[in-house]
């Protein structure tokens, strides 16, 4: 189970993404959820709707806030507009931890808004934690960084990615968002066995995890949250479970979003797998003559 520095010592089950086409169910239902994750770009606003609908959320569900727009990897650093529009969000939210993705995106002002891959090297393991620690100083709340699914490789890369994960985690002392789907995409595309990527990763950094759907094309599959969970990927998480524990589990659905019921029941699928292992957790053992 993921150490309490990296969850505020805040235990979560399963959640869902704060969408638009579910604002009206959710205001008018109040359905039974654990907790709502939100695009913390999407709130970083002065006022208006979204606000007024966060708030609204916020007096009845812990929300957590998932970022795409820290980009760590940068060469050249931290945006700290940026991040001060985030500590403002994150004060209002109260979020116990806050996550983001281990790529970069900008080089001298010009943003790709993408979520690219980093090449692996001992270079950037020690850039890419320098600029974490820094903002996890200034943010003041646990940092969790998630797996990025990817399309392309470097020839430079000195490791694997998942060594590279654990490497920037444990030199920046933060927590990890394990997305189980992007380990799929990434272990499909890129031709390794995605249980390497599993086992490997320090399991008491987990914090969070992510499980999704995705699209399959003739040479590549894409994580575009817009299908249910397949079975291979559920095996993965069924196998995180295992190694992690109980962990804040956080189904997306982003594109051709079906309705709100729909997306949570799959989502509570997620629940069997900690019940089975907290099964064989409490299983007693009995000695034989």
């Amino acid at each position: 189970m993921a150490h309490p520095q990296f969850t505020n010592g805040v235990t979560l089950r399963t959640g869902i993404g704060l969408r638009v086409p579910h604002y009206d169910h959710i205001l008018s239902e109040k359905p039974t959820v654990d907790w709502f994750e939100i695009i913390s770009e999407n709130f970083m606003v002065r006022g208006g709707r979204p606000l007024a609908i966060l708030d609204t959320i916020l007096d009845q569900y812990r929300v957590v806030q998932h970022g795409v727009g820290l980009y760590p990897g940068n060469a050249n650093g931290l945006d700290f507009d940026h991040l001060r529009r985030l500590k403002d969000l994150i004060k209002r939210t109260k979020t116990p931890w806050i996550s983001d993705h281990l790529c970069w995106g900008s080089v001298d002002g010009s943003m790709s808004h993408d979520l690219l891959p980093m090449p692996y090297t001992f270079e950037a393991v020690k850039k890419t934690a320098a600029n974490l620690r820094i903002a996890q100083d200034f943010l003041e709340v646990p940092l969790a960084m998630e797996n990025v699914s990817s399309y392309a490789e470097f020839n430079d890369d000195e490791m694997t990615e998942w060594q590279f994960l654990a490497e920037v985690v444990e030199a920046a002392n933060v927590g990890i968002l394990l997305d189980v789907n992007n380990i799929y995409v990434s272990s499909v595309n890129h031709g390794f066995d995605p249980l390497d990527y599993v086992n490997f990763i320090p399991a008491e950094r987990v914090a969070q995890i992510h499980i999704a759907g995705h699209s399959r094309y003739e040479r590549f599959i894409i994580d575009t949250h817009d299908h249910p969970v397949i079975d291979p990927v559920w095996k993965l998480y069924a196998r995180a479970i295992e190694r992690c524990g109980p962990t804040a589990t956080l189904l997306e659905w982003d594109a051709s979003i079906p309705t709100f019921q729909e997306v949570w029941a799959e989502a509570k699928k997620s629940e069997q797998w900690h019940q089975s292992n907290a099964r064989i957790e409490t299983t007693p053992t009995h000695a034989t003559a």
